[in-house]
């Protein structure tokens, strides 16, 4: 149940699909305002299925209005899901207001029949691209069958944070539930005459709104000599954003700055005049003071990263009057490490990344906030990613390459796919569309294939089931070999993906391609054609799938263990990180302290901190195990080296048996990160395959549309300089499933830790 609750949240921030406007105060909170052609309530959503089963499409709708079950008017919502579509479903509504109060209540009428698992109201609280507050009565669910009684929801309510409320109801298994007369009260009063909270204005940006909701630019136009010119834009107003003064300081938004901008310069006959417009927009920010404890840059051997401008100082690009100013401007910069719309983290030093407007009532946002979502994630890549050498290919001509893509994309799904592409050619695993990409979801497809499959010797291999039925068991079996997916042959298939499944290696890519995320074994279909290998017979079947949700309780993770500590045969201790709580510590050093050596089962992410407790244990002294790279507000683009990091020593009894550390495609960042430290003991071996190659405290990005990605924040090295990122963690010894252990129900990774251990017996 747990991991199911926290896939609602996950799914559920995306947010509805329908949202009630900004200046109605009527709020169709009792369900009385019909869609005459839906017949269902108008402003609610309808939680993840691709589309609601209407009322007139069949006597078991799975969301409709009950004139007959109801508490007050003439309707109550019924969520019908006596054959669930899948293991979860929710309605949502929408408010875009704030409002002035400490606290929000929800209140609402519920009554249920047959519910499995449990049903509930929900309300969460949305700010700066984030959840501030949740709650769906998970510990406190109503279940089976109960007549109409009055539920509350209370939380936190921060008006300063907060841009939007969310609340509905919510079926978790099957049964019915009907919801009626919901109300909303913050601080006390009814949400209809609540006084509206306005922000407290502390920056000039933040007062300059008219580009909010549009840029006013619908089409674009990427002739080759507006694609130079484009791109010399995006590499200005990226400068610009993050070095001028004026601009650092918070006085400009500079997505609005864009807008004013654009038509002039996609309205430029030739270069002479383009060069003006821009000269003449740059002198629009106001000439900087002058900074007199502002460093020129200097390559040190503190400094592992030198900033890239891109095009914009290259001589003959730009007019020599112009680069004059922006040298100036570079001289002359704020010369802090927090900006309006920097800073980094005062702990780890990645960064956060501030006053990113997410545009997120328009999904399909118009070509000029396209561009401004292809120019601000290229930018942030720019001057913020520790890993831009890494990349693999040229950054700068990035951005001359997408420029098409963003400007043309046509609706939804490609403006979703183009920020997909950008994303994957930074080559890193932490970096994805996480919330918002609704219309991608549907393009991969709701369902799944009923069986798992994994890359093993470079082949697809069914390595177990996501249904337990059994005639998918007699279809296709273990280590059966799957060579195409519908009419195309899986090769194929991986090629085409590949630039759709962003991650640092290639075997994280096929880990992802595969799994539930990717977009390799869904459809939206009820069945799958798969053509099998067994052993030399081909075959082609027709295999049903199931849905995405219903495949929660196995995430692509495998048989989980039932502990995260157990002894083994022959005195060997064996740990799952995994499931590590802080309080196992004593318990596994107390038990495992005579025995003859450890197996740590790294295919996981770990829940505790294992660095500096275990490697104090594992290390009799103290050695550094990392190097950070970190960026610079003050002058972006700028990485520069930290201190090494030490784990081990100190006044504890040290543990003398052998330990096998067992790592493959599924160990990822806090999992390398703590490999690495452990290794670092003399009596550890790190054997298995190439990790996800994505390490260092991740930071949050904003992209129109309402889209969220990531990516990791700082660098993370090893002492000696050899980078982990793209290329993993360093193994001992490569150890790889095959598909013969496959058939036979053999971990060989296990097998050889436990070989390592028993050793010289």
């Amino acid at each position: 149940m747990k991991t199911c609750l926290s896939l609602c949240l996950l799914l559920l921030v995306v947010g509805p699909k329908y949202s009630i406007g900004q200046e109605d105060i009527n709020y169709n909170l009792d369900l009385e305002k019909v869609n005459s052609e839906t017949k269902l309530p108008i402003g609610w959503g309808f939680g993840n299925i691709s589309k609601a089963t209407l009322p007139n499409d069949s006597s078991s709708a799975a969301y409709l209005l009950d004139n007959v079950n109801k508490k007050q008017g003439d309707y109550s919502l019924l969520i019908d899901w006596s054959k669930p579509y899948a293991e979860w479903t929710a309605t949502n509504y929408v408010i875009h207001k704030t409002f002035k109060g400490k606290k929000i209540k929800l209140t609402g009428y519920l009554k249920t029949e047959g519910i499995t698992k449990g049903a509930g109201l929900w309300m969460r609280i949305d700010g700066d691209g984030k959840v501030l507050a949740f709650d769906n009565m998970s510990s406190r669910f109503v279940t089976g069958t109960t007549d109409w009684e009055k539920y509350s929801i209370e939380l936190e309510y921060d008006a300063d944070q907060a841009e939007q409320i969310v609340v509905g109801g919510i079926v978790v298994g099957q049964g019915k539930l009907w919801m009626d007369d919901l109300q909303i009260s913050v601080g006390g009063k009814d949400i209809s005459k609540a006084e509206k909270y306005v922000k407290k204005i502390e920056f000039k940006a933040e007062a300059d709104t008219a580009f909010n909701t549009s840029s006013g630019i619908a089409t674009i136009t990427c002739d080759k000599d507006k694609l130079s010119t484009l791109t010399n834009l995006g590499m200005l107003w990226g400068f610009l954003k993050y070095y001028h003064a004026n601009v650092c300081r918070g006085d400009y938004n500079m997505d609005a700055e864009l807008f004013r901008v654009l038509p002039k310069v996609l309205a430029a006959k030739n270069k002479k005049e383009t060069n003006t417009i821009l000269a003449s927009w740059v002198d629009g920010f106001g000439k900087p003071d002058i900074c007199k404890s502002c460093d020129t840059f200097v390559m040190t051997d503190d400094v592992k990263l030198a900033p890239d401008y891109g095009y914009i100082f290259d001589k003959g690009n730009l007019s020599a009057e112009l680069v004059d100013r922006l040298h100036y401007i570079k001289r002359n910069r704020q010369n802090s490490e927090s900006s309006y719309y920097i800073e980094m983290h005062k702990r780890v030093g990645n960064p956060n990344f501030l006053h990113e407007l997410s545009y997120s009532t328009n999904k399909y946002p118009d070509a000029g906030i396209r561009l401004l979502s292809l120019y601000r994630y290229w930018n942030m890549i720019q001057y913020f990613f520790p890993n831009r050498h890494l990349i693999g290919e040229d950054w700068n001509k990035v951005l001359t390459d997408c420029i098409p893509e963003f400007c043309n994309a046509k609706d939804e799904t490609e403006y979703q796919l183009a920020c997909l592409k950008l994303i994957g050619r930074i080559h890193d695993t932490h970096a994805n569309l996480w919330q918002g990409a609704n219309s991608l979801g549907e393009l991969k497809g709701i369902r799944i294939a009923s069986c798992k499959a994994m890359f093993i010797e470079q082949k697809l291999v069914v390595v177990d089931y996501y249904s337990d039925d059994s005639d998918i068991r007699e279809k296709v079996k273990i280590g059966d070999i799957i060579e195409k997916i519908g009419d195309d042959r899986v090769d194929d298939l991986v090629e085409k993906y590949l630039p759709l499944t962003p991650a640092s290696n290639l075997e994280t890519q096929l880990r992802d391609m595969r799994g539930v995320r990717g977009f390799l074994l869904r459809t939206n279909k009820e069945s799958i054609k798969l053509t099998i290998n067994r052993g030399g017979d081909v075959s082609a079947m027709e295999i049903e799938t199931v849905p995405l949700s219903m495949t929660v309780a196995k995430l692509d993770r495998g048989k989980m263990p039932e502990s995260s500590f157990r002894m083994l045969d022959d005195n060997i201790g064996y740990i799952y990180p995994a499931l590590l709580k802080s309080d196992d510590f004593k318990k596994i050093k107390h038990q495992f302290a005579d025995t003859r050596g450890i197996v740590i089962d790294m295919r996981c992410y770990p829940s505790d901190f294992m660095t500096f407790t275990y490697g104090s244990w594992l290390k009799p002294r103290s050695s550094p195990f990392v190097v950070f790279t970190g960026g610079s507000a003050d002058m972006p683009g700028k990485f520069e080296y930290s201190k090494p990091q030490s784990n081990g020593g100190g006044p504890v009894k040290h543990y003398k048996g052998k330990v096998v550390i067992i790592v493959n495609e599924s160990t990822q960042s806090s999992a390398e990160f703590q490999t690495m430290a452990l290794a670092t003991a003399e009596n550890v071996t790190v054997i298995g395959s190439i990790t996800a190659g994505a390490d260092g405290n991740v930071s949050q990005l904003t992209l129109p549309g309402g889209l969220s990605s990531m990516i990791s924040g700082i660098g993370i090295l090893y002492p000696d300089g050899t980078e982990t990122q793209r290329v993993g963690i360093k193994i001992d010894k490569e150890v790889k499933p095959t598909i013969k252990g496959i058939i036979d129900g053999r971990d060989e990774p296990m097998e050889e830790a436990l070989r390592i251990i028993n050793e010289g017996r």
